[in-house]
Protein backbone atom coordinates (compact mmCIF):
# COMPACT_ATOMS: atom_id res chain seq x y z
CA UNK A 1 0.00 0.00 0.00
CA UNK A 2 1.42 3.37 -1.04
CA UNK A 3 0.39 5.96 1.58
CA UNK A 4 1.62 9.49 1.12
CA UNK A 5 0.92 11.08 4.47
CA UNK A 6 1.87 14.58 3.31
CA UNK A 7 -0.61 14.46 0.42
CA UNK A 8 -3.35 13.06 2.67
CA UNK A 9 -2.86 15.85 5.20
CA UNK A 10 -2.84 18.53 2.50
CA UNK A 11 -5.99 17.03 0.98
CA UNK A 12 -7.73 17.13 4.37
CA UNK A 13 -7.02 20.85 4.85
CA UNK A 14 -7.17 22.02 1.24
CA UNK A 15 -10.50 23.81 1.64
CA UNK A 16 -9.90 25.20 5.12
CA UNK A 17 -9.99 28.94 5.66
CA UNK A 18 -7.72 30.82 8.07
CA UNK A 19 -9.93 30.29 11.11
CA UNK A 20 -10.17 26.56 10.42
CA UNK A 21 -6.41 26.29 9.98
CA UNK A 22 -5.86 28.12 13.25
CA UNK A 23 -8.37 25.88 15.02
CA UNK A 24 -6.55 22.83 13.67
CA UNK A 25 -3.23 24.08 15.04
CA UNK A 26 -4.65 25.09 18.43
CA UNK A 27 -6.52 21.80 18.78
CA UNK A 28 -3.45 19.75 17.91
CA UNK A 29 -1.31 21.60 20.44
CA UNK A 30 -3.90 21.61 23.24
CA UNK A 31 -4.66 17.91 22.86
CA UNK A 32 -0.97 17.03 22.81
CA UNK A 33 -1.62 13.79 20.97
CA UNK A 34 1.36 12.22 19.23
CA UNK A 35 -0.76 11.36 16.20
CA UNK A 36 -1.15 15.09 15.46
CA UNK A 37 2.60 15.71 15.09
CA UNK A 38 2.87 14.71 11.41
CA UNK A 39 0.09 17.16 10.52
CA UNK A 40 1.78 19.97 12.41
CA UNK A 41 5.00 19.09 10.62
CA UNK A 42 3.32 19.44 7.23
CA UNK A 43 1.82 22.79 8.27
CA UNK A 44 5.22 23.99 9.47
CA UNK A 45 6.77 22.89 6.19
CA UNK A 46 4.24 25.04 4.30
CA UNK A 47 4.96 28.04 6.52
CA UNK A 48 8.70 27.57 6.10
CA UNK A 49 8.44 27.37 2.32
CA UNK A 50 6.41 30.59 2.19
CA UNK A 51 8.76 32.55 4.47
CA UNK A 52 11.60 34.85 3.54
CA UNK A 53 15.01 34.57 5.20
CA UNK A 54 14.16 37.08 7.94
CA UNK A 55 11.00 35.20 8.88
CA UNK A 56 12.91 31.92 8.89
CA UNK A 57 15.53 33.40 11.22
CA UNK A 58 12.75 34.65 13.54
CA UNK A 59 11.20 31.18 13.59
CA UNK A 60 14.52 29.53 14.37
CA UNK A 61 15.14 32.00 17.21
CA UNK A 62 11.64 31.36 18.59
CA UNK A 63 12.19 27.63 18.29
CA UNK A 64 15.51 27.84 20.12
CA UNK A 65 13.90 29.84 22.91
CA UNK A 66 10.98 27.43 23.15
CA UNK A 67 13.26 24.41 23.28
CA UNK A 68 15.31 25.98 26.06
CA UNK A 69 12.17 26.81 28.06
CA UNK A 70 10.70 23.36 27.55
CA UNK A 71 13.86 21.58 28.61
CA UNK A 72 14.45 23.72 31.70
CA UNK A 73 10.86 23.56 32.95
CA UNK A 74 10.57 19.77 32.85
Amino acid sequence: MDLNLRKAILSNISTNDQSQLEATIVDAIQNGEEKMLPGLGVLFELIWQQSDQTMKQDMVESLESGVKQATTSS
